[in-house]
């Protein structure tokens, strides 16, 4: 979950203040995605010489939120905020702790020396951080920090000092540092020995680069270059064929490289995610997997060690829809809080342009090229992490009913483990909010392997699972800034209930079933909007539940996954334990827990699982239990036989689950306001406090 910002201003004079305010804003818009503390690294001394080989490197970090780093930089006493910067290269970071307790020394960014001759920011893991540890260590090299991201700068600098030419590039530095990397890893670089050069690459997560220029830029695509090895002697191309030569430097020029025409002032910006660039310029490029860019004497390259298949000759520079309005929260009071109410928006949006609610009829553009190989399928495997999951629990039964194929629900983590098998004529759906959920992504390379067609489900475009997949559905939620989805599930759930209308448009015999589904979609934002008018009820009931320690979800049928959501909302956002039970197995021992010190939520609809749903209450009650039953609120009978309902208007029975789901989110939202923890940096405060358990029970 942290988030990496740089900022380089080429021939764009700034000062240090401004300079810093770039990366502190940058660092801000980055707090949802949770962290435990932050840095940054600038460029130090007085002098506007940026080629000076006196030029020093300062880092200033510390933990908590950013304001605390803020702060921290307005006491250091040796920062000239108003000395002014022609070239100038500042990195910056937030950190969740993952190797080593949350503290300064551990902090991105992380150095190479005392001196910091190399720095460096890092999201990932590296998994050979330890033997590249013991093999720095045996030749004299001294940490400082339990961080693996440590062992990148003190490689770069292990591969600096032992550089067998003195004119290596910036970029086949970091080239030969990545691929001794094992692991998933976003870098960025920042040297005293390339002044105003910086380099970033990534391996399984996201990283993007900002371009701002008040000139014409001299392309609106960047070839990649490649290297071809032969022994010692390398050169870069684009051609991919080999070449032999004793040049070592990359060939740049206006052909390969992104740059501003005439007068070369131009601002680059390196974020992991769109929202902290997006205030400053909305043309971005977006890195895939293994990527190396480089910008130097404000040229911007984008490099590969070597071609491989399906490899895109080019890397195009797109332009973001995102408004900066839609990453604020407005009058809300958490970035959460507010894309729980812009549900009935979100879901038209997923639905715009795709729905003809006159004639019935449903088009997903992504999908045009490959329904017909779809539909001759053997089966749909849905393959997913946490929420995404669960909305693919959510509509397994409609997809089954309509598709009339069997639907495997899986976690990317679990498939994985298993090896499952999977044939050619399989067709695998990858759902992600952010599209570049690791455990989903190496499940959908591993399915790729093995011929099947793969189908993506995100909200992020330019993402690595919409570009790696053959086709898909981007659900259109908007901006997701906090960090328990909300909206990004409805949306999903709606995406994946209309592949199922498509998928049966020309059957005859479930066209009534078509369109009954289709008209519950056209009054689903209305029906939204009223649930959520019981905001001010929901709020009540958290009062009475936020000093419980526990609380069980029960459902059955359509509404087993919203009992997983719900529970899955509580524990992340709450820290209560929660538990979505599937009311069938009530009796199976779940019901040992049930007693009148119990909370117990249970979804209770007018559906096939009605009778059921009823003798399973009866089996609270029988027990002592208070349940609180979310109804159809036409529901007399579970109204009369319950002392506590919250009411929420009927829908078609597929698409119930969208209402029963946002009383429950509502309801963690309030319970973790109650508890007192603050929901836009809950998994910082959750690993803190992991991280603090852990070093209790090792000592």
């Amino acid at each position: 979950m942290c988030g990496i910002f740089a900022y380089l201003n080429y021939h764009v004079p700034r000062t240090r203040r401004e300079i810093l305010e770039v990366l502190i804003k940058g660092l801000h818009r980055l707090e949802y995605r949770g962290y435990d503390s932050a840095g940054v690294g600038i460029d130090g001394g007085n002098s506007k010489e940026w080629e000076t080989n006196s030029k020093s490197i300062q880092l200033i970090k510390q933990t908590g939120k950013v304001k605390a780093l803020d702060e921290e930089i307005h006491r250091q006493q040796d920062v000239d905020l108003d000395v002014e910067f022609d070239v100038h290269l500042g990195i910056a970071h937030t950190r969740w702790a993952t190797h080593g307790a949350p503290s300064p020394v551990n902090s991105h960014p992380q150095r190479s020396d005392k001196n910091n001759e190399f720095i460096v920011i890092h999201n990932g893991i590296i998994t050979n951080y330890k033997d590249l540890k013991k093999f720095l260590e045996s030749k004299g090299y001294e940490f400082e920090s339990e961080t693996d991201t440590e062992t990148i700068a003190k490689l770069a600098k292990y591969m600096y000092d032992n550089r067998e030419s003195d004119d290596i590039t910036f970029t086949t530095l970091v080239e030969q540092v990545t691929q001794q990397l094992e692991g998933a890893f976003v870098l960025v670089f920042k040297s005293l020995h390339y002044p105003g050069e910086a380099v970033g690459s990534r391996r399984g997560g996201p990283l993007l680069i900002g371009v701002r220029s008040d000139h014409k830029l001299s392309t609106d695509h960047i070839p990649i270059l490649y290297r071809s090895c032969d022994g010692k002697n390398v050169v870069m191309h684009t051609t991919g064929k080999d070449k032999k030569s004793c040049n070592t430097l990359p060939r740049m020029d206006e052909d390969t490289c992104l740059f501003p025409v005439d007068q070369k002032a131009v601002e680059y910006y390196f974020a992991s995610d769109a929202s902290a660039v997006i205030e400053h310029t909305n043309r971005v490029i977006f890195l895939e997997d293994d990527d190396i860019a480089a910008v130097r004497d404000g040229c911007l390259s984008i490099h590969r060690i070597k071609r491989t298949a399906g490899d895109h000759p080019a890397r195009a520079i797109q332009t973001l829809q995102m408004e900066l309005q839609q990453i604020m929260k407005g009058n809300f009071s958490s970035f959460m809080q507010k894309e729980i109410f812009e549900q009935p928006e979100s879901v038209v949006n997923t639905m715009r342009g795709r729905v003809n609610f006159e004639n019935n009829t449903v088009i997903l553009g992504g999908l045009k090229d490959h329904i017909k190989e779809i539909q001759r399928c053997r089966r749909l495997i849905l393959i997913a992490c946490g929420t995404s999951y669960h909305a693919g629990v959510a509509t397994r039964q409609v997809l089954e009913e309509l598709t009339e194929l069997p639907v495997m629900v899986e976690l990317a983590s679990d498939f994985l483990d298993r090896n499952t098998p999977v044939f050619r004529d399989d067709v695998c759906f990858f759902i992600s909010q952010s599209g570049e959920t690791a455990d989903s992504l190496l499940a959908l390379r591993y399915c790729k392997e093995r011929g099947a067609l793969t189908v993506g489900i995100t909200n992020t475009v330019g993402s690595s699972i919409s570009r790696e997949t053959d086709c898909g559905v981007h659900i259109n939620a908007g901006p997701e800034i906090g960090v328990a989805s909300t909206k990004a599930y409805t949306s999903q759930f709606v995406a994946l209930i209309m592949f199922a209308l498509l998928m049966c448009d020309d059957r005859i015999s479930v066209q009534p079933r078509r369109r009954e589904i289709i008209q519950g979609l056209k009054v689903l934002p209305d029906l939204i909007k009223e649930v959520l008018s019981l905001d001010e009820e929901i709020q009540k009931l958290a009062a009475e539940l936020y000093q419980q320690k526990s609380v069980l979800i029960m459902g059955r049928g359509y509404h087993y996954a919203t009992c997983l959501e719900g529970a899955l909302k509580i524990k992340e956002i709450t820290y209560m334990h929660s538990e979505g039970i599937l009311a069938g197995e009530l009796k199976h021992g779940p019901l040992a827990l049930v007693d009148k010190l119990m909370p117990v939520i249970m979804i209770i609809t007018r559906d096939h699982t009605y009778t059921k749903c009823q003798n399973a209450l009866q089996q609270v009650v029988a027990r002592q239990g208070r349940p609180i039953v979310i109804c159809d609120k036409e529901d007399n009978e579970t109204i009369n036989n319950s002392s506590r309902t919250i009411k929420v208007p009927h829908c078609v029975d597929c698409l119930q689950g969208i209402l029963s789901v946002i009383p429950l989110q509502l309801l963690s939202f309030h319970l973790a306001v109650l508890r007192g923890f603050d929901v836009s940096l809950l998994h910082a405060r959750f690993h803190h406090f992991l991280t603090s358990l852990m070093c209790i029970l090792y000592l």
